[in-house]
């Protein structure tokens, strides 16, 4: 692939993991609906921990493919340990390992106020 087919801007949705691969459907299915929304885009998964890729798995891959400018959003719904503490040297190790890369780190998805506001009118509807 020519450097320039390449999209320029990568979105890495970053989850926990879990051991089973079922607990994965939603995320991607999240992917799914990012990815056709924006095309020019390229929308991808890494986890935490139990599933593949882990972050500095796919940053590593990322980077062999020239994407240089990286947006991570964590899919938690809050700022637990992982997201305060884990995803943080994470990222800083990563930003270390590869300089020229311009890594952007969102806060939780759960701390966005739209985001509650979807998932409160969910929890209205299903009453």
């Amino acid at each position: 692939m020519s450097e320039q087919a390449i999209p320029k801007k990568v979105l890495i949705l970053f989850a926990h993991g879990a051991r089973s691969a079922s607990w994965a459907e939603p995320f991607l299915r999240l992917q799914g609906i990012l990815q056709a929304s924006q095309p020019q885009l390229r929308v991808e998964l890494a986890y935490l921990e139990l599933m593949s890729p882990q972050l500095p798995e796919l940053v590593k891959q990322l980077n062999a493919d020239f994407h240089k400018d990286i947006s991570i959003v964590p899919i938690f719904l809050g700022q637990g340990g992982h997201v305060i503490r884990d995803l943080p040297l994470i990222v800083e190790q990563l930003r270390q390992d590869y300089p020229l890369i311009n890594l952007k780190l969102a806060q939780a998805a759960g701390e966005d106020a739209s985001v509650l506001q979807a998932i409160a009118g969910y929890c209205l509807r299903v009453m």
